[in-house]
Formats: C-alpha cells, sequence, structure tokens
C-alpha cells in the first residue's frame, strides 16, 4: 500500500470509518460497512444493488429518513401498480360500455321515432332510418370496443408487473448512493436523519399504502367508490362562509367610513396634483425634464432612447394618457417607497416584526392581481384612487423585502469597526447601512414601479384611466393593431422609469 494512492484506506482511517458508519446506520452494519468503504474508494456513482430497498421500494427510502427519494419511487410504484390494478380487477371497458349506453338511449329515441313516422307516413321516415342504420352500426363497434378493453386486462398487467421490477431494479441500484450522500452531510450536521427508524417504517409504510390502494381503486374502479371521485363538501359551506364575509365587510364599511374616505381624499389630492405636473405642464417642459432626468441617470444613450420614446407616446396621441399613467403609477409608487423603505429598515433591525410582516408581503405577491380588485371596490369604490390603491398594495412588497435583504447584507466586520470607532445608531445607518445596501434598495424601488406600471390594464377595470383603458377597450372590439400600440406605449413608460431608476449600469 503507498501513502499517497487515494484508492486505499489507511487502517486507522478504515477503522473509524467503520465506527461512524456502524453508529450511521443503524442495522446490517457489516454490509454498509463494505458498501462505503467501496463507494469511498472514488467520486461519484459506483453501482451497487441493494437486496432491501428493492425488496421494499419507497418503503426503505422512508424507513431511512430519504424522504424526498421516498416520494420519487412512491410515485414511481403507484403508478406501476396502477398497471397492475388494471390488469387484474379493472373495468377497462367501462368508457366504451357508457358510449355504447349512450348510443343505445338514442337508438331508442330513434326507433321510437321511426314508428311515429310510419303512423304518420312522415317524410323523414327515410333518413330516421338512416341515422338509425348508423346508431345500430355505432352501437355495434362500441360493444365490440368494450369487449376488446376487457381483453386487454393481461397486456396491462404484464406492463405492470415489468415496470415494477424496473423500478425496483432503480430503487436498488440507487439506494446505497443516496444513503452514502446522507451519510456525508451526517458526518457534519447530526440532525440529519440516520438509523432504521421504525417510527419512520410505520409512517412511510401506512403513506405508500393509502396512496397505492387509493389511486389503484380510483383507477381500476372508478365507480365502486364515489367518495374518490369527488371531495366529499357542502355547497351551503361556501354560501354561508361567502355571507359572513360579506357581512364582515359591510361591517367594516361602515365603521370605517370615515378612515376610507379621508384614504379617498388622500389619494385623489395626491393624483390630482401629480396630474397637474404632468398633463398641465406644456408637453415640451415634461419632455425635456424626462430627458435630462434620463441623461442625468443613464448618460447620453437613455437620454436619446428616452426621447425617442417620448416622440412615439406624442405622434401617436397617447400622450395625455401616458402623463395620466405616469400620474397613477407615480402616485402608487410613491407612497409605496415612501412606506416601503422605513418599514424594510425597521424590520431589518427586529427580526421578530419581519417574521410577521413576511407573511402578509407573501400573501400581497402571492394573490392573483385581479382579486385585489374586490376588497378595494367593496372598501373605496372604483376610480382613480381606488387604481392607486391597487397598485400599491400588489408593487409594495419587492421594496421592503430588497430594503431588508440589503441592510441585512451588510458586512458585521464594517458595522462593528464603525461601532468600534464611537458611530452612533443614527450615523450608523445613514452612513453606513444604507449606503452599502444602496444598490439592493434601489434594485427593489425599481421592481416596485415596474410591479405597479404591470397593473395598469388591471386597475383600468374599476375606473382607473390611462393607457390601460386603451388596451382594455383593444380587448373587447378585438381591435389588435390599436392595442399592439397601446401595449407598447406601456412598455416604453416602463422602460422609460425603468432606465431613469436603475441609472448607470
Amino acid at each position: 500500500m503507498t501513502q499517497n494512492d487515494p484508492t486505499q484506506i489507511r487502517p486507522e482511517t478504515a477503522a473509524g470509518l467503520d465506527e461512524l458508519v456502524a453508529t450511521f446506520t443503524g442495522r446490517s452494519v457489516p454490509y454498509y460497512q463494505r458498501a462505503f468503504r467501496y463507494m469511498l474508494q472514488a467520486p461519484g456513482y459506483r453501482f451497487m444493488l441493494n437486496r432491501a430497498a428493492g425488496l421494499l421500494g419507497p418503503v426503505w427510502f422512508g424507513a431511512r429518513g430519504l424522504w424526498s427519494w421516498f416520494l420519487v419511487f412512491l410515485l414511481l410504484d403507484t403508478f406501476a401498480f396502477i398497471q397492475i390494478g388494471l390488469g387484474l380487477f379493472g373495468d377497462l371497458g367501462r368508457d366504451a360500455r357508457i358510449r355504447a349506453e349512450q348510443i343505445a338511449q338514442t337508438l331508442d329515441l330513434r326507433m321510437q321515432q321511426i314508428e311515429a313516422a310510419k303512423a304518420s307516413g312522415a317524410a323523414s321516415l327515410e333518413s330516421l332510418q338512416r341515422a338509425a342504420g348508423s346508431l345500430q352500426d355505432a352501437l355495434a363497434s362500441a360493444n365490440e370496443a368494450a369487449a376488446a378493453a376487457t381483453a386487454d386486462g393481461m397486456f396491462y398487467l404484464a406492463v405492470g408487473l415489468a415496470l415494477l421490477l424496473v423500478i425496483r431494479f432503480g430503487a436498488a441500484s440507487l439506494a446505497n448512493w443516496t444513503l452514502e450522500a446522507q451519510f456525508v452531510r451526517w458526518r457534519s450536521d447530526r440532525r440529519v436523519a440516520s438509523g432504521w427508524s421504525g417510527t419512520r417504517l410505520l409512517v412511510s409504510l401506512g403513506l405508500a399504502a393509502a396512496v397505492i390502494i387509493l389511486s389503484v381503486m380510483k383507477f381500476a374502479r372508478p365507480d365502486a367508490f364515489s367518495l374518490l371521485n369527488s371531495f366529499p363538501t357542502n355547497r351551503d359551506w361556501r354560501l354561508n362562509v361567502g355571507d359572513a364575509v360579506q357581512n364582515g365587510f359591510d361591517w367594516t364599511k361602515t365603521a370605517g367610513r370615515g378612515f376610507f374616505d379621508g384614504l379617498t381624499l388622500g389619494m385623489r389630492s395626491l393624483l390630482d396634483w401629480i396630474e397637474v405636473v404632468l398633463v398641465g405642464t406644456p408637453w415640451p417642459v415634461v419632455a425635456l425634464v424626462f430627458v435630462m432626468l434620463a441623461y442625468l441617470s443613464g448618460g447620453a444613450r437613455v437620454a436619446i432612447f428616452t426621447g425617442a420614446a417620448l416622440a412615439y407616446l406624442g405622434l401617436l396621441d397617447f400622450w395625455e394618457k401616458a402623463m395620466t399613467t405616469i400620474a397613477l403609477l407615480g402616485a402608487a409608487a410613491l407612497i409605496s417607497i415612501t412606506v416601503g423603505i422605513p418599514l424594510g429598515i425597521f424590520c431589518a433591525r427586529r427580526p421578530t416584526a419581519f417574521a410577521i410582516v413576511r407573511p402578509v408581503l407573501d400573501f400581497m405577491q402571492s394573490m392573483p392581481s385581479f382579486v385585489y380588485l374586490i376588497p378595494v371596490v367593496a372598501f373605496i369604490g372604483s376610480g382613480k384612487p381606488a387604481g392607486v390603491v391597487a397598485t400599491m398594495i400588489f408593487g409594495s412588497p419587492p421594496v421592503i423585502r430588497f430594503t431588508v435583504l440589503g441592510l441585512q447584507q451588510v458586512p458585521s466586520a464594517v458595522r462593528e469597526a464603525a461601532l468600534a470607532f464611537g458611530a452612533s445608531p443614527r450615523y450608523l445607518l445613514w452612513k453606513v447601512d444604507l449606503p452599502l445596501a444602496r444598490k439592493t434598495i434601489m434594485a427593489g424601488v425599481n421592481q416596485t414601479i415596474l410591479l405597479s406600471l404591470a397593473m395598469v390594464v388591471v386597475a383600468s377595470l374599476i375606473g382607473a384611466k390611462g393607457l390601460g383603458e386603451d388596451v382594455l377597450e383593444a380587448l373587447q372590439y378585438a381591435a389588435a393593431g390599436q392595442g399592439i400600440l397601446a401595449g407598447l406605449a406601456i412598455l416604453f413608460c416602463a422602460l422609460i422609469l425603468d432606465r431613469i431608476v436603475a441609472g448607470r449600469k
């Protein structure tokens, strides 16, 4: 044995490894000691068959705590057992038989019509007879198909058994490799599952039995257990819960009328002020200001692009609606940023607060945008203020999350150095934390603006004016050309704001 031979394990290392393997595996220790020594001789996968895993399948992986692999092989086993169940006792001709019964009912109706036509001497007798002949042929074909499907049971059984053998062979060949990978993780983190647990064995066995049996019964005998075909429920439950939610909305709207009226007034005032600046100001002044902002933020290329985009908006008669859209977006983004950055700072310094705020942010980002309109209209009504609130709710989470992320990523060594030199909490925040987190926070601001602009079309459904109204009208009247032009106008508004906020890359 050479000292530098990587394929050999020194005696003291082998003894230590065997002791660790014995502690980790819990049972069949000699087998796994030999297996792990063989697998550790070279990196990567090495082929070995684990007969226990091949016999037990997903249950073996569950007993060993390999739950992700348990789920994979449970799904594969379920598919194989479904084929076996179809072959052994499956109602393979069910669909063809149902079709035959439907054809037979139609044929009976046609025969009654033929008898009535014969009695009355109707001219449609010949066409009815031809239709009846076609139905008789279709009925014979359906019956033949049902008989042929029933005779395919052995084929499904053979396919299911072959699949099960292949799947179990795959489980046997992957078992030691997956267990060895878990052993490596366990050596650095003893919280990783180890050993052969009787509790895990029972849990995995129960889950596997439930999934396989229910799935086989559902596909093999769909009419035997109606409970498996539809979830047991009562329509009155949804109606009662919906009425309760409606009553809650009504009570909140009545009790908080003053708050919601004040919120609407504030939103409308802010929106009117921004619209006066963007719409009431002469268009050359507004265009010049946008171009200069683009130049100062992103340079000459961004300024040229901004000028071209503004020319598109003006020449195609989108100027006023574009400014209205930017006013709506500006009001929503201004409120989102003004509230979001301080809230993000607060959450970054207090993990408990962020643990409370995070589920709310998840809810705000996961809820479909159209659903926001329901409570907004219920509490505020339709119009531009409602559009601002809906846009603000949809666009606020990114700036909060990115602010928290940016402050959490500030190197602790830099903060400790500033504190060592006597920095006050205020100085630490304004001169250390925020400058270092600036890029991340600005990325959150950028995402908030773009997400707010994405609500333009949706907000037009509740009376928010602007370019979204043109897109909505194009959808209603199938005016593809006008819709594309309005969509490009929204795109240019987004790109202008994106370039100005993002600045130089």
